[in-house]
């Protein structure tokens, strides 16, 4: 199939953007990688009167650190943050998880902030960033906003965004003190969108977790922070028994839908296995932790 008609700008500054997307009356799409957008077009689910092609302005693709952040441009491509030494080191988990993002022709072309926009509940990116907390940077005619990332997804394929509204940078606060991480998830084929995910971080200190992260998708219509999993984790001591207790947790703090890949039911089994498997991994890379 074609798209609908729609015209086109390429602007070469932000602000320029900014207006081409406000001049269209809530009728426009920004175009980023457009692995996401361009199959909405073709099959004409989406028909924007005009696109915004961001490709042509400097300074949105990068990966810093700033203080206790990461900070990652909206059009930095997965394939940059899955080989960055830099993403390794400070934010192991997303480093793990970029190798499940689709195929090595998308992760080439798609972008972090077009993933984030997008909004898929069995998205990576999206999970990630609640995961880690981050805080999602928009840029509109009246300046720039900071939105929380736990705030910025409202439905499946629906963020906050206000129209006119285009991402230009996400922060990732550092877990500095964690020493253990797992990150586990299961998809029909290598390369679709997951069945179920699990995003786990911990600090622990002998027998103790003190201090946890825990995120799941593909099991609701956004991703989700599951923070009585977490305090869960930071009650009780860690024996033979705690990667029992903590996928029973999960089990019971998850309702998926049933739909087309899975039944609700399976979906709820499968986040509790790979819950004990992500503890598991995270238990054996943290030791026996610091006293």
């Amino acid at each position: 199939m074609k798209p609908a008609r729609f015209d086109y700008v390429a602007p070469t500054t932000l602000d320029a953007a900014v207006e081409a997307l406000a001049a269209s009356n809530g009728d426009g799409k920004i175009l980023a990688g457009g692995q996401s957008l361009m199959p909405l077009l073709n099959f004409r689910m989406a028909r924007p009167s005009i696109l915004v092609d961001l490709k042509r302005i400097e300074g949105l693709s990068f990966i810093d650190v700033r203080g206790d952040k990461v900070v990652i441009g909206a059009l930095t491509r997965h394939c940059e943050i899955e080989r960055s030494p830099l993403i390794a080191s400070k934010l192991p988990v997303m480093s793990a998880a970029m190798r499940y993002v689709a195929h090595l022709a998308i992760r080439n072309r798609g972008t972090i902030g077009g993933s984030l926009s997008h909004a898929d509940p069995a998205a990576e990116l999206p999970m990630l960033a609640v995961f880690y907390d981050a805080t999602i940077i928009a840029q509109g005619p009246s300046g720039r906003r900071k939105i929380p990332a736990g705030e910025f997804f409202i439905d499946a394929l629906a963020n906050c965004l206000e129209p006119d509204e285009i991402v230009v940078e996400i922060e990732f606060p550092l877990l500095t003190r964690h020493n253990g991480w797992g990150f586990e998830e299961v998809s029909r084929r290598f390369g679709d969108f997951a069945l179920a995910c699990i995003a786990v971080s911990i600090e622990r200190r002998g027998r103790k977790i003190v201090d946890a992260r825990v995120a799941v998708m593909g099991v609701a219509e956004t991703p989700l922070r599951l923070k009585m999993a977490e305090r869960a984790l930071c009650e009780a001591e860690i024996d033979s028994a705690a990667t029992g207790r903590f996928a029973d947790v999960l089990r019971s703090n998850v309702a998926p839908n049933t739909d087309i890949h899975a039944s609700s039911d399976y979906r709820r089994r499968l986040v509790g296995a790979l819950a004990e498997k992500a503890l598991t991994a995270a238990l054996h890379r943290a030791g026996e932790g610091s006293s």
